[in-house]
């Protein structure tokens, strides 16, 4: 367990401080916060750079992060009234979990609220890849729409084809659903059997050779960065497309687009890339039969209210000296950390935010 002075640190009567690094969705998330911290919200709609990340971090009990924000081991020493992460994003390859942990910081993350969002999702570009809806869009657009012609703009079947999953965890199984619906055979790799994972287990090997339609649903680790390298592309069918809605990391994008140029994958379709933002003159964009989309996996109104509600609601846990719900570190976890005193009056001003916003809730069905 994590003995370092920062760890030992006691909150005073002070009012908490948290630094949020982007404006978040919805009027009620932040309202919350504000009701027991201090909040410093950054405004803009591009990331804090590292100097105004480490600026408007010092001085910090709490920060709430977005993927954008490298919170790494220089951070954290520069920061050390820093003691609580609640990143806003499912994935956490952007924290130095070890780093934290080593320091005595708990790092949370927002898993299941997104999970049948970001499946949609990658579902969506699989059935748009297979059926070419790019092309066709801007065939119409540009002028190109002729006469009805049989061997024009023609795709791949859907249905009845066999879908590859590359990851077991939660969003795989629902992009495995939503496959069964359309009559997909399903298989999937992962380390462990999933339990309830509507598909057949198979080595990747496998997978990549009998797969007509791959998609991607792993963490971004050493083991998986570039795990989609030629010698990947190599093993998959040439009418497979491939979808991934993960992390850009985990594909050789060079490898790639020349697996599309020559025809060793039929298409692809990608949610992620790296780096993010893709520069608009970045060589894979030449690649024939790809789809990019700007990282819309969790992109809907709700799920982002609901994404950004879950981040605070680890904040006020924390702040209060409760277990947050999605601990990444349970190490760093001490339920000693905050005084008695400070954990009943936030947890008596978050309980009084929280009916003021369930007598809301009520009015507004009534």
């Amino acid at each position: 367990m994590p003995t370092g002075s920062r760890y030992n640190r006691r909150m005073t009567d002070a009012r908490p401080r948290v630094f949020v690094t982007r404006a978040l969705p919805g009027t009620e998330p932040i309202a919350r916060l504000r009701a027991v911290a201090d909040v410093d919200v950054w405004g803009e709609p591009r990331p804090p750079t590292r100097a105004e990340m480490l600026k408007r971090a010092a001085g910090a009990d709490a920060l709430l992060t977005m993927l954008t924000e490298q919170v790494d081991a220089a951070l954290l020493d520069a920061c050390p009234s820093v003691r609580w992460v609640s990143n806003m994003a499912v994935g956490y390859d952007n924290i130095d979990v070890a780093a934290a942990t080593a320091r005595g910081i708990p790092v949370t993350n927002t898993p299941d609220v997104l999970t049948e969002t970001t499946a949609d999702m990658a579902f969506a570009l699989l059935l748009a890849a297979a059926r070419r809806l790019p092309d066709g869009e801007a065939a119409v657009r540009d002028g190109g729409w002729g006469p009805w012609s049989p061997g024009w703009l023609l795709g791949h079947e859907v249905h009845g084809a066999t879908l590859g999953i590359v990851g077991g965890g939660r969003i795989g199984s629902a992009v495995a659903r939503r496959a069964v619906g359309f009559g997909m055979r399903v298989l999937y790799h992962s380390r462990h059997d999933a339990a309830g994972f509507p598909g057949e287990r198979v080595a990747l090997d496998v997978l990549l050779a009998q797969s007509q339609f791959i998609s991607v649903h792993v963490p971004l680790t050493p083991e998986t960065t570039r795990m989609f390298d030629a010698a990947a592309f190599a093993r998959m069918r040439p009418d497979a497309v491939f979808v991934n809605t993960a992390r850009g990391g985990v594909v050789d994008q060079s490898a790639l687009l020349q697996a599309l140029r020559v025809g060793t994958i039929a298409a692809a379709a990608l949610d992620v890339t790296t780096p993010e933002p893709l520069p608009a003159d970045d060589p894979l964009l030449t690649a024939p039969h790809l789809i990019v989309t700007p990282h819309l996996g969790s992109a809907t109104e709700r799920t982002r209210i609901a994404m950004a509600a879950l981040a605070v609601d680890h904040v006020l846990a924390m702040l209060s000296g409760a277990r947050p719900r999605h601990l990444i570190n349970p190490d760093a976890w001490s339920d000693s950390d905050v005084p008695v005193t400070s954990m009943e009056s936030i947890g008596a001003e978050t309980r009084a935010d929280a009916a003021a916003g369930d007598d809301l809730a009520a009015r507004r069905r009534r």
